[in-house]
């Protein structure tokens, strides 16, 4: 199994410009799998169903919380009410989830950083 790299695949944000077929393109670039955009940077996430999304799968958004009002989280092709302990977990951090599909999610994030908010979005990719 390969170890995951520790490197950003963008060191920046940037808009999703395209998504389907399992992966995501941005900033002239691809990627297959699910995505964690930050303010920061932009990376693979290697969560594929939402019952996967917990505080580790989310370490990324608790280390950079300071800088992030807002959490959009992306469930892929269906709904998912996030649990209870992991929105107290982000509100111990002043940090708001909004959990949608992923599609809506990309949008909405596009808007966000476009506003230049203080935005990061968790990204199932989709078939």
């Amino acid at each position: 199994m390969p170890v995951p790299s520790d490197a950003p695949h963008l060191p920046r944000s940037a808009p999703i410009e395209a998504y389907g077929k399992g992966g995501f393109a941005f900033a002239e670039m691809s990627h297959r799998g699910s995505l964690l955009c930050l303010p920061d940077a932009i990376w693979a996430w290697p969560v594929a169903k939402p019952e996967e999304i917990d505080e580790a799968s989310l370490g990324r958004v608790f280390a950079a919380a300071r800088g992030i009002d807002t959490l959009i989280i992306g469930t892929g092709t269906g709904v998912w009410l996030p649990p209870k302990t992991l929105r107290a977990a982000l509100r111990a951090v002043s940090v708001v989830l909004d959990a949608m599909q992923t599609g809506p999610a990309i949008r909405t994030y596009n808007i966000m950083i476009g506003e230049r908010r203080r935005v990061a979005a968790a990204l199932i990719a989709v078939p």
